[in-house]
């Protein structure tokens, strides 16, 4: 019986396919040894949020969708009428506050002048007081020294009743100086009074034009609010907003994504992180741009796995428990080695690979 012909090309191919084969997976247990990798990675960057600060309807908006703008361009405006009129009527509460102010000051020194008169005539009738004193006691001694005369017969009635109403002069006199001191002493307290009531109004006034001049500059920064400025440089989202359109404070309308910054979040399973460590070169390959290798480097490790920050988080403790390997997402930073030009092409959310070079 004639034996059957071997095929030589099935044998060189069987061959080949073991040493490929060998080879390929010997070198991925070799790169294993020395290397972490995923795919299940995002690009990331800072979205900010365009929130306006005041309430009002859109009156002009100055971008359209995917716009690139610049910090400090004009986004959009708000319609600003009724906060002109805000800042025109805190401006007259701030001249009204300051009328009332010098008006108080002026009493101060109106009272103070007062006081001043007042301690003058004070001055002048404890003098013209202490000299009608002196008159009272010569009037008195010479009325005494008549009076025994009168009683002696000495002197005639007419003189006796001249010095009886030269003593009753005196002493009238005196009473009124008395009495014009008292009058000066409750005017000068009544000028103190009003000097401290005055002052009292004068820190009142000082007070309320403080609060005139908050309200003014609170005017003033609404009225500012009313023009939406780009913070920083990028580009804008899809934008949803039109003119006549009613906003909102704390209203997220549109984001801009800056697009000079960016990095890769990556969700390593728990059983790969056991020899990553922060420092340790990552390379990076973007879906969208096969091909091109970006540089990065290995931040930080989140506090805790994707699972725990999602809306409904595991709970083990109920039901039949299965155990799953869990992610971590690890932060890795572009560094700055790569060309900003290709780092631009990048868009969060975009997936990527990521080869962690353990050693």
């Amino acid at each position: 019986m004639e034996k059957k012909k071997t095929n030589k090309k099935f044998i060189i191919i069987l061959v080949a396919l073991v040493v490929v084969g060998g080879g390929y997976g010997t070198y991925k247990y070799l790169h294993s040894l020395a290397h972490e990798t995923t795919d299940d990675a995002q690009v990331e960057k800072n979205m900010n949020p365009i929130i306006p600060r005041v309430t009002g309807y859109i009156t002009k908006v100055n971008v359209k969708d995917n716009d690139i703008v610049k910090k400090g361009d004009t986004l959009f405006v708000i319609d600003d009428k009724d906060y002109v009129v805000r800042v025109e009527e805190a401006k007259a509460a701030v001249v009204a506050a300051e009328s009332s102010y010098e008006a108080a000051k002026a009493d101060i020194g109106g009272a103070a002048a007062n006081v001043s008169v007042s301690d003058a005539n004070i001055a002048s009738s404890r003098g013209n007081i202490e000299a009608a004193k002196v008159r009272v006691w010569r009037a008195n001694n010479d009325f005494e020294r008549y009076q025994n005369l009168y009683n002696n017969k000495s002197i005639t009635k007419q003189q006796f009743e001249q010095a009886q109403a030269t003593k009753q002069e005196a002493d009238a006199n005196l009473r009124v100086l008395q009495q014009a001191e008292a009058a000066s002493k409750s005017q000068r307290n009544a000028s103190i009074s009003r000097s401290n009531v005055s002052a009292s109004q004068t820190k009142v006034a000082e007070a309320n034009i403080e609060k005139a001049k908050a309200t003014l500059r609170a005017a003033e920064l609404n009225l500012s609010y009313t023009v939406v400025t780009a913070a920083v440089d990028g580009q804008v989202s899809t934008i949803d907003i039109q003119p006549g359109q009613l906003v909102q404070p704390g209203q997220a309308l549109f984001y801009i994504i800056n697009n000079e910054a960016a990095w890769v979040v990556a969700n390593f399973k728990e059983t790969q992180i056991t020899k990553m460590k922060a420092g340790q070169k990552v390379t990076i390959e973007a879906d969208a741009y096969p091909g091109v290798e970006f540089e990065g480097e290995l931040t930080s490790f989140s506090p805790a796995t994707g699972a725990r920050f999602s809306l409904l988080p595991p709970d083990n403790a109920t039901g039949n428990f299965v155990k799953t390997i869990q992610r971590l997402p690890v932060k890795i930073s572009l560094t700055n080695n790569n060309d900003k030009e290709k780092v631009q092409l990048l868009r969060p959310g975009m997936n990527v690979e990521v080869d962690v070079h353990l050693k």
